[in-house]
């Protein structure tokens, strides 16, 4: 009998998971949900090849994250069985709590809890189910765990997840641009006081990392019809909420009608056994087949912003470097209430968009990535690197969306 399963991935080949522990948590129906999520959530209006899943992503980190350990371990820094194995499984479930349309959902079904928090009581969940053989990877995930470093691999701005997701979406839009040297980068990780540091002779690889960073959210994370088709989607789950209340019987699966008649946020979570059951119901079917339904609405707003959505007829998009001009905003939302015969207040609420979109390419806080020099010493990343400007790059972006109803 083999030791271990063996998936073919399009991205890095053949990726072995162990059977045990590891397989247990790639076969659990949490972790299959993931399944039915995609990850790039509508970025598919933009690159239709985007159709990739959170399940091969978790995948994907799982094969770099065991890459990584077994690099660390060549080069004498020691790591435990038990360790590898508990961070292997950590980066398994980091993304277990996603949503349908993840970072949609936080905002209109769901308020004041995250996608990590809900990965966390899914995690418990699994642990207590499994007679707690995941407790080392709960506290490596809540960083609570000694060996820092473990953590890093996880969460950091050279974490696992990140190395992904870029090598991962740039294969699947097309933009190539983004495959960044994963297998480099992790060959030249080492440890140095408990942090994860970069060999010297890994700086270009980090350079072209830090800079396709950039490049993929703009062009594809950032992308302005996704944003637009993003918030389409919001507004539709709004006023589905809103008419829900009202007492009208909107078709729904039962998860989603839950998260539609109830104020579902962190406190609400931990005083009601059955959400977390009906949120793990929930995943990128049940939005589709309610649009579907939705279309065919009595409510004008509702059945505009569903077809908006299954037709591809997206808001229209204005961006610029300085906010929307209020008397101008007004005069859309009057001309878009005029075209549906809606109040001008509606027209605003559901029929446009405003949001300022803003992204540090590279924030010293949180991006400070260790160069580590042949004879021991180490310098940031901003200090190490003669191609990165950081003042160039650490200036924050920030760009003004308007989006609204088009109509023709």
């Amino acid at each position: 009998m083999n030791d271990h399963k063996i998936i073919n991935d399009p991205v890095f080949g053949f990726i072995k998971i162990p059977r045990g522990l590891l397989y247990d948590v790639v076969q659990h129906p949490l972790m299959q949900r993931l399944n039915r999520i995609n990850q790039l959530g509508l970025a598919s209006v933009v690159y239709p090849g985007a159709r990739h899943t959170r399940f091969q992503h978790s995948l994907g980190a799982f094969h770099l994250t065991s890459e990584a350990i077994l690099s660390l371990q060549q080069k004498g820094n020691f790591i435990f069985d038990s360790e590898a194995e508990a961070v292997q499984a950590a980066i398994l479930m980091h993304d277990i709590g996603h949503g349908p349309f993840s970072h949609v959902l936080e905002h209109t079904l769901i308020s004041g809890i995250s996608h990590e928090d809900i990965s966390l009581l899914m995690m418990e969940r699994i642990n207590r189910q499994t007679g707690g053989q995941l407790n080392l990877a709960i506290s490596i995930f809540k960083s609570e765990y000694p060996k820092q470093f473990l953590h890093q691999l996880i969460s950091s701005q050279l974490d696992m997840d990140r190395l992904d997701y870029l090598r991962r979406d740039s294969f699947f839009t097309g933009v190539t641009e983004g495959n960044i040297g994963s297998a480099r980068i992790i060959k030249m990780l080492n440890v140095v006081n408990d942090s994860l540091a970069v060999e010297s002779k890994g700086i270009y690889s980090l350079e072209n990392f830090l800079t396709t960073r950039r490049l993929m959210y703009w062009q594809v994370y950032l992308h302005k019809t996704a944003v637009a088709c993003e918030k389409v989607l919001v507004n539709t789950l709004m006023r589905a909420k809103t008419l829900t209340r009202e007492g009208k019987n909107l078709f729904a699966s039962p998860s989603l009608k839950y998260f539609l008649q109830n104020e579902v946020d962190k406190a609400w979570f931990a005083s009601h056994e059955e959400t977390l059951d009906m949120y793990s119901d929930l995943d990128d079917s049940d939005i589709w087949s309610a649009l579907k339904a939705w279309k065919y609405n009595d409510d004008k707003i509702l059945a505009t912003l569903a077809a908006d959505i299954l037709n591809r007829h997206l808001f229209k998009v204005e961006v610029s470097e300085t906010p929307a001009n209020e008397a101008y905003i007004g005069e859309l939302a009057q001309g878009i209430a005029q075209k549906m015969g809606i109040s001008a207040d509606d027209a605003r609420q559901y029929m446009m968009s405003i949001n300022t979109i803003q992204k540090d390419m590279y924030n010293t806080e949180d991006d400070s990535i260790t160069i580590l020099y042949k004879d021991g010493s180490t310098k940031d990343i901003s200090e190490a690197s003669e191609l990165l400007n950081v003042q160039l790059l650490s200036k924050k972006i920030r760009k003004y969306y308007l989006c609204y109803q088009r109509f023709g």
